[in-house]
């Protein structure tokens, strides 16, 4: 039994979140919190709200146990980026491009 839970354009960089997506893929869900939670990375915050409410959905829709729960499939996937432009010297000007992220996260039980 599968849950699934989607955050989309959340304004961290694909880049930055996948170093976080790489150290919980696979671990339990308990463990991956845990893990999230202590870890000073803005991504951390963000793919930690995410895995509970992917756990969340996993309890409202079959009731799964909880406790046999783990971290199928995480993947970034990049979204729209906002373009901004920044004042520069001698009256130049130089594009600043925000990222947005698009984070999947997919739970299994053992």
């Amino acid at each position: 039994m599968e849950a699934k839970a989607v955050g989309r354009y959340i304004r961290i960089s694909p880049q930055k979140a996948r170093l976080v997506a790489d150290v919980v893929r696979g671990m339990g869900v308990d463990q991956a919190i845990n893990t999230l939670r202590f870890m000073p990375k803005k991504g951390a915050g963000i793919i930690k709200n995410i895995i509970e409410s992917a756990v969340a959905n996993a309890t409202q829709n079959e009731a799964a146990d909880v406790d046999n729960l783990f971290v199928k499939k995480i993947f970034i996937d990049g979204g729209p980026s906002l373009k901004r432009i920044r004042p520069r010297a001698q009256g130049r000007a130089t594009g600043i491009i925000k990222r947005t992220s698009h984070i999947t996260v997919v739970l299994d039980e053992n």
